[in-house]
C-alpha cells in the first residue's frame, strides 16, 4: 500500500491518497479530502489500470476525471494521484516532490 499526502496550496485543502495494488494490473485508489471537486473524482478512478500512467494526458483516466471535476488546472493533487499509482505499481521509486516559491 502506498500513501501520499498532498497539501494543495492556496485552497487550503489536504488530500490523502491511498493506492493499493490489486489482482492483475489494477490499482485501487482512495481519495480522502474535504475538497468536493477531488472527491467527485473518486468514482471515476476507484480502480485504475497501472499502465494508464504511461498514456498521454488526453486519454489518461486520472486527467480525464480531473478535467470533468477539478476547476483549477494547476491543482497538484492530480500529479500526486499519478505518483501514488506509479509507486504502488512498482513503476517508479516513491520520492517526495515539492514546488517551492521564492520572491527575488
Amino acid at each position: 500500500m502506498t500513501k501520499v499526502t498532498v497539501q494543495a496550496g492556496a485552497c487550503g485543502f489536504t488530500v490523502n491518497i491511498t493506492a493499493e495494488k490489486e489482482k492483475g494490473k489494477k490499482v485501487k485508489v482512495i481519495l480522502d479530502t474535504e475538497c468536493e471537486m477531488v472527491r467527485k473524482m473518486q468514482e471515476d478512478i476507484a480502480e485504475v489500470d497501472m499502465l494508464a500512467i504511461f498514456t498521454n494526458h488526453m486519454i489518461n483516466p486520472v486527467y480525464k476525471s480531473a478535467s470533468q471535476h477539478v476547476r483549477h488546472v494547476a491543482c497538484p493533487v492530480i500529479s500526486g494521484i499519478l505518483k501514488a499509482i506509479e509507486a504502488e505499481a512498482g513503476l517508479s521509486v516513491p520520492r517526495d516532490v515539492s514546488i517551492v516559491f521564492s520572491k527575488d
